[in-house]
């Protein structure tokens, strides 16, 4: 093993950020281009010796104290700056290491810098509140209010789908708190992440304060979880690994955002045209590696034709390929066995009598654009979470029977409904049990200013910067009595 200064080289290196140093370590694993399966990179694995001395470092730089609000909020700025400026350089690696076609980098790239103004925004804005002892007889006099406290180390476990966004989500708000932060990106997609560290430390993050750690989660995460000094988890994946998360945290806390199977409901009386184009969108952006992905459109039968019709115009205009090129709407899927898994389910519900509309075929890592219909209970593409560029069209009679299936699903993240009546899409929104229902939208429809997070299987806790930067805080209590 060996150190180095900092001093962040022009190109993701595929080194180590420990406790202040950039390191190399003698193993190595290899990040491939998604979609032709060359070789872009070789990135170091971090061992438990990398691990300790994150931790380490991180302790001993929470021990001397965050930069006050202020300059923690500058510094998000000026990595905000730093990464527009290494745009050209993000969207060569998103598109390589994510398979995102060139206009999902140029998105992931823009949301990324928003997120980071708007958490350089709210590190400003940390306060606690007034409490009201004027509401308890004989307390009149007292006087409290509460403060809010950084955790202490924060550890970031984070997804290929979004390799930037969800990753800046988790870090930008825990140091805004004044946390510490260890980060663990995927192993798909780890060169993004080290860009951002870069531009952390570029960015001026004081030493110890940030530390990336690359390697498989099924060692790493284990080796992060035996840390009893880290004092929260933040991950995004799937919910078997967050119950393991969970159980090994004890009492320390987390933020889970977990799987899902994502419904839309659209009324007979819905903007037909309108929904079809925001259905396409949500269904197929990411090769529909999205947690929000519309996974079952829930269409009221008397508008199953049109409803279809549309949809069917816009999912076969999709161009899907090689994101490398600009006219490419659709990429690969992460790997070649989450590929022929897709295409397995889709000759599976085939099978049991489901009717491809579209789609369903498969060229190594790229799975056409597909759409299925007569699908039923006991299928894998509508009990379990696709996390692919399928949709699957399923009639309903009655808006109650609609919510019913949809809240039937173990997850409950983000569900759709489509109508012009607000009485029956405020009954909707009282009733499907999801973390969040959007009207008038698909269930992709986030914002990243937005609460985000699910309830059931989906987990718990919610990003956004300023809920994130609430979640990764203690508050403690004031009391005055003059």
């Amino acid at each position: 093993m060996t150190t180095d200064t900092l001093a962040p080289p022009a190109a993701p290196t595929g080194r180590l950020l420990v406790g202040g140093t950039w390191r190399e370590t003698a193993t190595r694993f290899a990040v491939r281009d998604k979609y032709d399966g060359r070789r872009v990179a070789e990135v170091c694995e971090a061992g438990a010796a990398e691990v300790d001395a994150a931790v380490a470092g991180a302790a001993a730089a929470f021990a001397k104290g965050a930069p006050p609000p202020t300059e923690r909020a500058a510094i998000l700025r000026r990595t905000a700056g730093i990464l527009a400026r290494e745009r050209p350089l993000l969207m060569a690696t998103l598109v390589a290491e994510a398979g995102l076609t060139l206009a999902e980098a140029k998105a992931e790239i823009d949301r990324s810098l928003a997120t980071l103004e708007i958490t350089a925004e709210e590190t400003t804005r940390i306060n606690g509140e007034l409490v009201p002892f004027g509401g308890a007889p004989g307390q009149e006099s007292r006087i409290g209010f509460t403060l809010m406290f950084p955790l202490g180390i924060v550890c970031a476990i984070t997804p290929f789908n979004s390799p930037l966004n969800t990753v800046i989500h988790k870090v930008a708000p825990a140091f805004a708190a004044g946390n510490a932060v260890i980060l663990k990106p995927s192993v798909y997609t780890p060169l993004a992440a080290e860009i951002l560290c870069r531009a952390m430390v570029e960015a001026g993050v004081p030493e110890g304060f940030l530390s990336l750690l690359q390697g498989p989660g099924s060692r790493l995460g284990t080796l992060l979880l035996d840390q009893p000094d880290i004092a929260f988890y933040a991950f995004t994946g799937s919910t078997a690994v967050g119950r393991t998360i969970h159980k090994a945290a004890g009492l320390r806390r987390c933020q889970l955002e977990l799987g899902s199977i994502a419904a839309t409901i659209v009324c007979a009386d819905a903007d037909i045209s309108r929904a079809a184009q925001k259905v396409a969108a949500a269904g197929f952006r990411k090769a529909g590696q999205v947690c929000t992905s519309v996974q079952l459109l829930l269409v009221e039968r008397a508008a199953m034709a049109d409803m279809r019709d549309a949809l069917l115009e816009r999912v076969a205009a999709i161009s899907f390929g090689n994101p490398h090129l600009p006219t490419t709407g659709m990429g690969p899927l992460i790997d070649e066995a989450d590929a022929a898994r897709v295409s397995d389910w889709v000759r599976e519900a085939e099978t049991a009598g489901a009717r491809v509309l579209c789609g369903g075929g498969r060229t190594r890592s790229v799975v056409e654009p597909t759409l299925l219909e007569d699908v039923a209970r006991g299928m894998k593409v509508v009990d379990r979470e696709v996390f692919g560029p399928l949709v699957s069209l399923v009639p309903f009679d009655s808006l109650d029977a609609a919510i019913d299936l949809a809240n039937a699903s173990p997850y409950g993240l983000a569900a759709g409904v489509f109508t012009r009546d607000m009485s029956r899409a405020l009954s909707a929104a009282r009733h499907l049990r999801f973390g969040a229902v959007h009207l008038n939208e698909a269930s992709s429809a986030r914002s990243d200013a937005m609460p985000f997070g699910g309830v059931k299987d989906s987990g718990f806790g919610r990003e956004g910067p300023r809920y994130a930067i609430a979640e990764m805080s203690e508050e403690r209590l004031i009391t005055l009595n003059p």
